[in-house]
């Protein structure tokens, strides 16, 4: 009946998830779509068994009846009798979104949970638009939340914008070095240092390979962020900080990823194609992508040249503190 069909869902595929929607939902409903697909499938030809059923003797006019054998279909395994053929999956969730979030959700179904283990383990950057508006402070960094203070914006220019955006940027490449664990004197380390594939090994704080700003037109402002091991309220908090930094405050309006890994926004199915076959095609077309980055990136892990622990390099504070590494405030 569905074992074809079920083949085919073994795999990684990407959803977009639209703001006000829960992660745990999303994978229910996406769940259910597939059981309403799978089960909606044209069922096998019944199996037949042999009966024995009284009939009149073949050319005989006497009204006597006799046992015949006769084959007919098996109702056991009828829709009608044993229900539907699939009641669950096994699916997985990637790297979430919490609630307020929108953009690229990573689903696994089957044997493709397995591969979002080896996401993990790849740390793969992440990038974000994130959309902050200047002027208020929240008590959670939202534009919702409950104000704290109003401030003035007409001293913030786009330069000053873009230099606290560099010293952040600047601060996490030399966290991200040091939590990769790359021998900095290694032929290894210098060619991924050059392809711009150097990475944490292990867990770490949230580190930024990438901010620049994308639309500035006060309040209002554009941020496009490549990140790591971060959670969407810590972006929204970078919105924050950044708006101290700017000698004023500012809120997140808006955190939506544009990227997970190898999952791009052109990968990820709207609402409308949450069901089977949309599905099974996504999942077919990302598997050989999928195998071949998970591969890559095995290569570059065992290419890290592992170091002895040397503690944290001189003058490098926590990168979750982005803004406290030093001060733009007087240029």
């Amino acid at each position: 009946m569905g074992s074809s069909g079920l083949s085919r869902l073994q795999g990684l595929f990407a959803v977009y998830k639209p703001p006000g929607l829960k992660w745990l939902h999303l994978r229910e409903t996406v769940e259910l779509q597939l059981l309403k697909g799978l089960n909606a499938q044209q069922p096998p030809a019944p199996e037949q068994r042999v009966c024995f059923l009284l009939g009149p003797v073949e050319g005989s006019e006497e009204k006597k009846l006799t046992l015949r054998a006769t084959s007919v279909p098996s109702l056991t395994t009828h829709r009608l009798v044993r229900g539907p053929a699939f009641t669950n999956l096994k699916m997985g969730v990637g790297h979430r979104l919490d609630a307020q979030a929108s953009g690229v959700l990573v689903l696994a179904v089957g044997h493709g949970r397995s591969l979002l283990t080896d996401m993990y383990d790849a740390h793969l950057t992440k990038d974000y638009t994130v959309r902050g508006l200047l002027g208020k402070a929240t008590d959670n960094f939202c534009e919702d939340g409950r104000l704290i203070e109003k401030t003035t914006y007409d001293h913030v220019t786009r330069e000053r914008l873009d230099r606290i955006l560099a010293v952040i940027q600047g601060s996490h490449q030399k966290a991200l070095v040091m939590y990769s664990n790359l021998d900095l004197k290694s032929q290894e380390a210098y060619e991924m240092a050059v392809q711009g594939v150097i990475r944490p090994m292990n867990k770490s704080p949230m580190l930024i390979s990438g901010i620049r700003c994308l639309h500035f037109a006060p309040p209002e402002f554009l941020l496009e962020v490549q990140c790591m091991h971060e959670t969407q309220q810590q972006l929204r908090k970078l919105v924050h900080e950044i708006g101290l930094e700017l000698k004023t405050s500012a809120v997140c309006t808006q955190v939506r990823r544009t990227r997970d890994g190898f999952f791009s926004l052109d990968d990820a199915l709207l609402r409308t194609q949450w069901d089977l076959h949309n599905i099974q095609d996504a999942i077919q077309a990302a598997a050989p992508r999928v195998a071949a980055e998970l591969q890559k990136n095995l290569s570059l892990k065992l290419g890290h040249q592992q170091l002895p622990s040397t503690g944290q390099p001189w003058g490098l504070k926590d990168p979750s503190s982005t803004l406290e590494l030093e001060s733009c405030s007087g240029q």
